[in-house]
């Protein structure tokens, strides 16, 4: 039996703490984790982080080009659990929602979507415009889900990392994965 596989895209809007905190997550599941990133991203990953690509990668089974639209991920018949893109550009969800694969990010989100798999879209935006909103509709009539990684203040979290954390586990959970160390809503928790 071969391992179960996730695609995790990384576009260029802001907060790429959030695919990185993904990345961290997953590498204590048995899943292969194959990775896209956009141009976008790694610009936003060099204004916001002090991570260097090397160390985002090494944290995938399998790193694809953003060009590479013959990739493994780019056809349906390459079985996954499914894709999330965090964070995910208003370019991207545009792209998405109308099914445009100009890139390998995009393509691999189309083909999830066609092949009635799981597609999560962690959007960061804010203030929304009427386009937007559209676009995020578009994708969840075709099955998408729309999350956008909006704290959650019950867990009375401590710092922003555990912030990026409870929103990234959450989005995990949308594909029946769970990363552990969640602070879940009416759970009892021991306290250190």
């Amino acid at each position: 039996m071969s391992r179960r596989r996730i695609i995790v895209g990384i576009s260029g809007a802001s907060g790429f703490q959030y695919g990185m905190k993904a990345l961290q997550l997953l590498r204590d599941q048995d899943i292969e984790v194959h990775l896209v990133v956009t141009k976008g991203a790694e610009v936003t990953r060099s204004m916001e982080t002090t991570w260097q690509r090397q160390e985002i990668t090494d944290l995938a089974d399998e790193v694809h080009s953003i060009s590479n639209l013959g990739a493994s991920i780019s056809s349906g018949s390459f079985k996954t659990l499914g894709m999330l893109i965090a964070p995910c550009s208003m370019n991207s969800l545009a792209s998405i929602a109308h099914g445009l694969t100009g890139n390998l990010l995009t393509r691999a989100a189309d083909v999830i979507l066609k092949e009635r798999r799981r597609l999560v879209l962690m959007v960061r935006e804010t203030p929304l415009n009427l386009v937007h909103i559209r676009n995020m509709a578009a994708v969840t009539e075709m099955g998408g889900i729309v999350y956008p990684p909006v704290p959650a203040f019950y867990q009375k979290p401590q710092s922003v990392d555990e912030m990026v954390h409870h929103s990234v586990s959450r989005a995990l959970d949308l594909f029946d994965l769970d990363v552990g160390n969640l602070k879940r809503w009416g759970e009892k928790h021991n306290e250190a």
